[in-house]
């Protein structure tokens, strides 16, 4: 008989840990990577990016873009991200730029290899680029010994 309380109450502690889980917000994930804490986050939209205060999504993303994904460094200050543009552009505040010739240490399979050197755009201090599949955006990492 404990055989069979033991059996249900560990399945329903793994039930209650997978709902938490889940639950914790849409599009969301956190996971250890080899270069330190990261954090994805994806929304429909540059305004509802901009609604969750933990996305850290830069203003300058305009509100109607479209599939917006982030790649963010917890332990620093560098990010990747991508969007599909809707009718509105880059914000006048964007100016030409010259490409960061610093090479990301974030990954995402997202993010094409040496996007960084076609980045001629600079929004608040990110590297942009606007590709035909999409707006490309690059954060340089700042903080020293981020990854220690």
């Amino acid at each position: 008989m404990n055989n069979v309380r033991n059996k249900t109450v560990l399945a329903a502690t793994g039930i209650a840990a997978l709902a938490t889980i889940t639950s914790c917000g849409l599009g969301a994930s956190l996971e250890e990577k080899s270069n330190g804490h990261v954090k994805a986050v994806s929304y429909d939209t540059g305004k509802q990016g901009k609604a969750n205060p933990d996305a850290r999504l830069p203003s300058w993303v305009p509100d109607d873009a479209k599939s917006v994904t982030e790649l963010i460094r917890t332990t620093g200050s560098e990010r990747l991200l991508r969007y599909l543009p809707g009718p509105s552009s880059l914000p006048a505040r964007c100016k030409p730029g010259k490409a960061e010739a610093k090479a990301p240490t974030l990954t995402a399979d997202w993010w094409p290899a040496g996007e960084h050197k076609r980045t001629d755009k600079d929004c608040d201090g990110w590297h942009v680029a606007v590709e035909p599949d999409g707006v490309y955006a690059y954060q340089v990492e700042t903080v020293v010994n981020a990854d220690k």
